[in-house]
């Protein structure tokens, strides 16, 4: 199954061709999911390709293909979940290393950091990486990594990934890019310099918020070596089926996000013009302190957009009237999903860590879904008049 990248195709093409080669044996346009645990071996140490599904799965092989060719990547391991592709990256490091990160990365990752990982001797450090030496000065001897989001998940701070990464060489630390906010389809971070991205591929790039799953795409073959003996040491492996729904997602990623990005900056003026609302937090805006970053770093601004509503009895007035956008954690998918990050995806930080970055109870998080945008907007408008 030889990956038959051609770089001149386009995005849009290599995410329906790339990996999705049909079936050899069959001339199913679909990757066939292989439910199987183990593969009959012809004689001792003879196989053909794979021996355990833990190690190996070919459904799972076709879809590493397809998301490392989407990132310009050379290998692309998949996971159980966006955080258990996280633990693996960290996993390549040894006790005594320390990381600098972003001081206002995704709730989960801090608490896997801070929670369970210092317990076995990493150190990590957080900073806002939206000022590209503040990286700088964080670095110890002994960093090993820098670990950044960008667009920031609520406050959607860029960093400069090309400023971050001369430094990163410089200093020769990993510079690992969390890129699920935009997805491949909008931003590119091993173009910029970065050494690996990781996204929750439960979000944009699978699309229908119906499979869990992580992904770490590697530029160097002794990154995708390292991973893939995790996946075969530690075993948070992507099922079969769950690969599946990934490939069939990512056929539509490029017209999906699309949409998203239409509808996405439609809102955020309709967000900025509202007088019920004081701030909102969007690359697409003029007024974003990063806006020109944002337009020389990512082809879209996306659907991800975070606002004041001034109190957390404002956010739960509004939340309770929506019909359209549905109150739920997680983002990415078709539909428009909306999120308190005071109470849900950031309720891990505590009260004062959440003020000492700026999250308040007033905030609102949105991950515009690519319904009729009158729909949404009508929905919005009737949720804000409730506050």
């Amino acid at each position: 199954m030889g990956m038959k990248q051609n770089k001149q195709s386009g995005f849009a093409t290599r995410a329906i061709h790339d990996g999705q080669e049909p079936d050899p044996l069959t001339g199913a346009v679909n990757v066939p999911i292989y439910l199987s645990s183990t593969y009959v071996q012809q004689g001792i140490g003879q196989n053909k390709g794979y021996e355990y599904s833990r190690v190996s799965n070919p459904t799972r092989a076709r879809l590493e293909q397809n998301l490392a060719s989407l990132e310009g990547g050379i290998a692309a391991p998949v996971f159980a979940s966006g955080m258990a592709a996280i633990n693996a990256v960290a996993s390549m490091l040894t006790a005594g290393d320390h990381v600098v990160c972003g001081n206002d990365l995704y709730g989960g990752t801090p608490r896997l950091f801070n929670q369970v990982l210092t317990g076995f001797g990493l150190e990590f450090s957080y900073v806002d990486t939206s000022q590209a030496d503040n990286v700088e000065r964080a670095i110890r001897k002994n960093t090993r990594m820098v670990y950044v989001e960008t667009p920031t998940n609520p406050l959607m701070r860029l960093s400069d990934l090309a400023a971050i990464s001369r430094t990163c060489r410089r200093k020769k630390a990993a510079l690992v890019v969390d890129n699920t906010f935009m997805s491949p389809y909008f931003q590119q971070p091993l173009a910029h310099g970065a050494d690996m991205v990781v996204h929750s591929t439960t979000k944009f790039l699978n699309g229908h918020s119906d499979g869990l799953g992580g992904v770490v795409v590697c530029s160097r073959p002794e990154q995708a070596e390292k991973l893939a003996f995790l996946q075969k040491a530690a075993g948070a492996i992507l099922s079969p089926f769950e690969c599946w729904l990934l490939l069939r997602g990512v056929k539509t990623l490029a017209a999906r996000m699309e949409v998203h990005d239409t509808n996405g900056r439609v809102v955020a003026e309709f967000l900025a013009k509202h007088r019920k609302i004081s701030r909102v937090f969007y690359p697409g805006l003029p007024n974003h302190p990063q806006h020109q970053l944002a337009k020389r770093q990512m082809s879209g601004f996306g659907s991800m957009i975070t606002f004041e509503t001034g109190s957390l009895k404002n956010a739960n007035r509004m939340l309770k009237k929506l019909r359209v956008c549905s109150l739920a954690e997680s983002l990415g998918g078709v539909e428009t999903l909306i999120s308190h990050p005071a109470t849900m995806t950031h309720a891990a930080l505590g009260e004062k860590g959440r003020k000492a970055i700026g999250i308040t109870d007033g905030m609102v998080r949105i991950s515009v879904g690519i319904e009729d945008l009158r729909d949404i907007l009508e929905d919005l408008e009737s949720g804000l008049a409730a506050i």
